[in-house]
């Protein structure tokens, strides 16, 4: 299935106190990760949804900057579906450490040419590690100029006009999902594990009121 990919990095890591996009994992960063991560599935192209003032030269992706400022996730969404070459587009959030090419890999193929999917896990939607069609975009702009911000929302009301599924994903993939979102997150970690081995974050919801 032909798609683009998107990576969120483009928010303001309040309750982190820096740029979450920059943390270290191992040898790289969050974001350098994550667009390793996704590069391995063969996109058509990788797009960085991000800060007007941060410079991403080094991973040699487009950067997009949100046209609705201070919209939260959607606006980034929503600008990367008005961008995007391929009829699909994955959206995937920069602080998921532990996200798989797996679970990437089985939304995908779950895909059809102008449907996405959204992940579901013990009845509760994933809207920012998804894969949503191009046209969607309409309602992603509907939504931002009435100042509806919810990403959950906007995953809804995709579902509910047939432009995406939803896709229940086992209980041992919730790891997958689990989030850098503050400081008590990293002091979590195990001294020296580097996360290699998968454990020191809980799984934990990764939504933000906006989403």
């Amino acid at each position: 299935m032909k798609f683009s990919a998107v990576i969120l990095a483009g928010g303001k890591s309040s309750r982190m106190g820096r740029d979450k996009a920059w943390l270290p994992l191992d040898s790289q960063t969050l974001l350098a990760r994550q667009i390793e991560l996704v590069r391995g599935l063969a996109p058509a192209d990788i797009f960085i949804s991000g800060r007007a003032d941060t410079d991403y030269r080094s991973l040699g992706c487009p950067v997009l900057t949100d046209e609705f400022p201070d919209a939260g996730p959607l606006a980034g969404i929503a600008v990367a579906l008005e961008t995007a070459r391929a009829p699909l587009l994955l959206v995937l959030a920069v602080d998921l450490p532990h996200m798989t090419t797996d679970v990437l890999e089985r939304l995908l193929a779950a895909c059809e040419p102008e449907r996405g999917v959204v992940p579901r896990l013990a009845g509760q939607i994933e809207p920012l590690t998804a894969v949503y069609p191009s046209v969607s975009a309409a309602l992603a702009n509907a939504q931002l100029t009435t100042g509806r911000l919810a990403v959950r929302d906007f995953a809804a009301r995709c579902e509910q006009t047939g432009l995406v599924r939803y896709r229940d994903l086992p209980p041992e993939l919730t790891g997958s999902f689990a989030n850098w979102n503050s400081p008590a997150d990293l002091a979590a970690l195990p001294t020296g594990s580097g996360l290699a081995s998968g454990q020191g974050v809980g799984a934990r919801s990764r939504l933000s009121p906006s989403a």
